[in-house]
């Protein structure tokens, strides 16, 4: 970015009115942008805990488990094989289990 050295400064009391000047233009401009937000439209994308939700349909696609991946005997969450810690009798674990 070129630098015009040959215009004059600012002194920080230019500075300090410049910037209060701005201040209280953005403070006049808050009062009109103000926006009705409706509490009942907020409510009803919250779920409460313990909700009926059985006519309800998963909109998320759900792929089988990788070759690159395990599912740990204690947790029983998927993983990928970086986080396994242990192998005990056939029973895999991942690092956070064990």
């Amino acid at each position: 970015m070129a630098t015009d050295y040959d215009s004059p400064r600012k002194t920080d009391e230019d500075i300090n009115e410049d910037s209060l000047q701005e201040l209280q233009a953005r403070r006049v401009d808050k009062g009109t942008g103000t926006i009705d937000i409706d509490p009942d439209e907020v409510a009803e994308g919250m779920e409460l805990p313990g909700a009926d939700l059985s006519g309800e349909e998963l909109a998320v696609r759900v792929l089988p488990r990788q070759a690159d991946e395990f599912t740990c005997s204690r947790c029983f969450l998927v993983h990928h094989r970086s986080q396994l810690a242990e192998q005990r009798a056939g029973q895999l674990v991942c690092k956070e289990c064990a």
